[in-house]
């Protein structure tokens, strides 16, 4: 998996170049709350797009591209992210994807909230619609309804994780299969495979990517300090 996210810096590049930023901030609840753009005044910058440099970001330090770390600290201390944390990495052993992703994933759909039910009926941690429910769920079920099961934390995180597995394998490209996830297979195909022409996904799939990095980079300093690099000569 650490190779994969490796690998994935290009696709974050261009992800970047589309100049998607990533707003975000703790409420007094304890509640993280995301958005493309500052909403209120309590939102501050977390991840930053490339920015015109004619054109300061209010608050930031000219050059400066990371902003605050307030959400990324959250989602280390937060205890409805700690409740989920042996979910997400079972999730990421059983299915081949990181466990970053899956945090992130979760962070941009339901802000961690489990009972969380959408305007559209996605359900859960990771917002599962009943149609995707139906297909990669159902061995994970027993004797509960759809909509039990999708609100038990691990049955959603591990059905989500098994249907990112899928798009990624279909399409080949963890933009796309994001893109799948958020417009719909069909939307994806009809784009040739790539993020469709719909703004609505290309904001939630830049969201989730800008997350995703900055989740990355806290993450693979540490693991490098087990690697060794050893020479090419015999």
């Amino acid at each position: 998996m650490i190779a994969r996210a490796l690998c994935f810096v290009a696709a974050l590049s261009a992800a970047a170049s589309a100049q998607a930023e990533l707003w975000g901030y703790v409420d007094a609840q304890g509640v993280a709350h995301l958005a493309g753009k500052p909403l209120t005044g309590q939102y501050s910058l977390v991840m930053a797009g490339k920015q015109d440099s004619k054109t300061p970001v209010p608050g930031r330090v000219s050059g400066k591209t990371d902003g605050s770390q307030g959400l990324l600290t959250w989602l280390e201390i937060a205890p409805e992210v700690k409740a989920v944390q042996p979910f997400l990495r079972e999730a990421a052993r059983v299915h081949g994807v990181d466990m970053e992703l899956l945090k992130a994933i979760i962070a941009v759909e339901s802000g961690y909230k489990r009972d969380a039910v959408s305007p559209r009926g996605a359900i859960g941690l990771m917002q599962i619609t009943s149609v995707a429910g139906g297909r990669y769920a159902e061995k994970m079920l027993g004797s509960q309804t759809l909509e039990q099961g999708l609100l038990d934390p691990r049955t959603n995180v591990m059905t989500g994780a098994r249907m990112l597995a899928d798009l990624m394998q279909r399409f080949g490209r963890i933009d796309a299969a994001l893109a799948a996830w958020n417009a719909g297979e069909g939307a994806v195909r009809r784009a040739g495979g790539r993020m469709p022409p719909i703004l609505e996904t290309q904001a939630h799939v830049h969201l989730v990517l800008e997350l995703y990095w900055a989740l990355l980079q806290k993450r693979l300093p540490a693991q490098a300090q087990h690697l060794k690099i050893h020479s090419s000569q015999p």
